[in-house]
């Protein structure tokens, strides 16, 4: 087994003090070291806004991570054991800071994207990242002002549409979760997101429609449309 680093973010202080999405990261880390030979030496876990480009410095567990890494992997063809994180926004969203990191000449390795991804494809996956976000917020600043412009109140269509946008950014965040178990009946896939303790967008426990929901919104490439078929319940 290699080692590795595990580093688990996330971006406000209500998520660290609930747990929600620490231990969907954890997850998404765990399955992804055991399918691919890695034991991971040690666990970092930051909450933090991560904004800006001195944002290294307002993360001292991220830090602390880099130098476990550079000391465990020392004789190592890099000089650094790989720090695996499960989303590229968890190390930022911003391309500037993700770059800053890359001359680091510390391996990272992201578990939605595979363990062959170099340092150059990270920057463009983090600059595609960058600006499906800006054109989301863009499209929710338009349904919003475009509501407010009309009269209308909450509960309209233009809401709703913003609504659907910001629900499709959440959603995105269990993809490296449900990758694997994708194919499994969704009362299934419950049972095992419940028994890792990765909670619900709102930090409760998963049922099976919720599953299904969760699916079709993530519409994974190649697949069956797993969230609209009522047959993965059972």
């Amino acid at each position: 087994m290699r080692p590795a680093i595990s580093y688990i973010r996330v971006s406000r202080p209500k998520q660290g003090r609930s747990g929600l999405g620490l231990e969907a990261q954890q997850a998404a880390i765990r399955s992804f070291c055991a399918q691919h030979g890695y034991c991971v030496e040690a666990e970092y876990r930051e909450v933090e806004t991560g904004k800006g480009a001195d944002a290294l410095e307002r993360r001292p567990e991220l830090a602390a991570a880099m130098k476990l890494a550079r000391k465990v992997g020392r004789g190592g063809k890099t000089g650094a054991a790989p720090i695996i994180i499960a989303k590229l926004d968890r190390l930022s969203r911003d391309v500037h800071f993700i770059s800053g990191l890359m001359v680091q000449r510390i391996p990272f390795i992201v578990t939605e994207l595979g363990p062959d991804v170099d340092p150059f494809m990270l920057h463009i996956h983090a600059a595609v990242a960058e600006k499906e976000r800006e054109r989301i917020a863009q499209r929710t600043r338009e349904a919003l002002a475009a509501a407010k412009a009309r009269g209308q109140v909450l509960g309209n269509v233009a809401i709703g549409e913003a609504r659907k946008a910001e629900a499709d950014v959440r959603a995105e965040y269990f993809r490296p979760i449900l990758a694997p178990l994708r194919d499994l009946p969704a009362k299934r896939i419950s049972v095992i997101l419940n028994e890792r303790g990765v909670t619900t967008p709102r930090g409760g426990k998963w049922q099976a429609t919720q599953v299904i929901r969760l699916l079709g919104r993530l519409h994974f490439s190649g697949d069956h449309p797993g969230g609209l078929n009522s047959d993965l319940l059972t």
